[in-house]
C-alpha cells in the first residue's frame, strides 16, 4: 500500500475533506481550503523562536513585497487584469504592500488564491526558489518585466516574483 493511501487510512474522510491528485488531504469549508499536512521527510524540522525571522528572509534572502487579500467588495482605483479575470487594487498607494484581490465568478485562478491571503516576495532567481515546492500556479508574467508563481507552504498561498532590472522604474503592476 503506498504512503498516501496509508495515510488516508489514518483519518476519518468527513463530507467536507477531499484528497488533491498529489494525496494530500484538503479541509474545504466556508469558502477556506486549508491543507492537513505533516512535515515532509527531508525537510528540516527546526523550530523557530518568536524573535527569529522566517527561513523564507533569513536563509534564503527572499525580501518582503506585498499581502494579497482576496474581497468580493469592488474598491477604489482597482484595475482588471483580463487573462487572471480580476481586478487589483491599492498595492501602489498601501505604506505596508497591501493588495486588494476581486475575482470574477469564472476566474482560472486556483480556489486557494481567491479564497485565502497570500503574502508575496521577491527572489533573485525564481527557478532557484521554486525547487521542490507544490506550484498552485505556473510561473507567468502578469505585466512587463516581471514573472510570479504561486506556491504552497504550509497550507497558504504564496507568491514569488522575479523582476527584470534592466527595464524602466515605472511601478510594475
Amino acid at each position: 500500500m503506498d504512503a498516501a493511501r496509508q495515510d488516508r487510512k489514518k483519518f476519518s474522510i468527513a463530507p467536507s475533506m477531499a484528497i488533491a491528485p498529489n494525496g494530500a488531504l484538503w479541509y474545504l469549508g466556508r469558502e477556506k481550503i486549508m491543507c492537513i499536512s505533516e512535515h515532509k521527510s527531508g525537510s528540516p524540522n527546526t523550530l523557530r523562536k518568536g524573535h527569529d525571522q522566517p527561513a523564507a528572509t533569513s536563509v534564503h534572502g527572499w525580501r518582503y513585497h506585498h499581502i494579497g487579500i482576496p474581497t468580493d467588495v469592488p474598491r477604489p482605483g482597482e484595475y482588471y487584469l483580463e487573462k487572471f479575470k480580476m481586478y487589483v487594487s491599492a498595492f501602489e498607494t498601501s505604506p505596508c504592500g497591501i493588495q486588494w484581490m476581486r475575482f470574477e465568478p469564472d476566474s482560472p485562478v486556483h480556489p486557494l488564491i481567491k479564497s485565502v491571503p497570500h503574502i508575496a516576495f521577491e527572489v533573485d532567481d525564481l527557478q532557484a526558489a521554486i525547487e521542490g515546492k507544490e506550484i498552485l500556479t505556473a510561473p507567468n508574467s502578469p505585466s512587463e518585466g516581471v514573472t510570479v508563481v504561486m506556491i504552497l507552504d504550509s497550507g497558504a498561498p504564496v507568491e514569488l516574483l522575479e523582476f527584470r532590472r534592466d527595464l524602466s522604474s515605472a511601478p510594475t503592476r
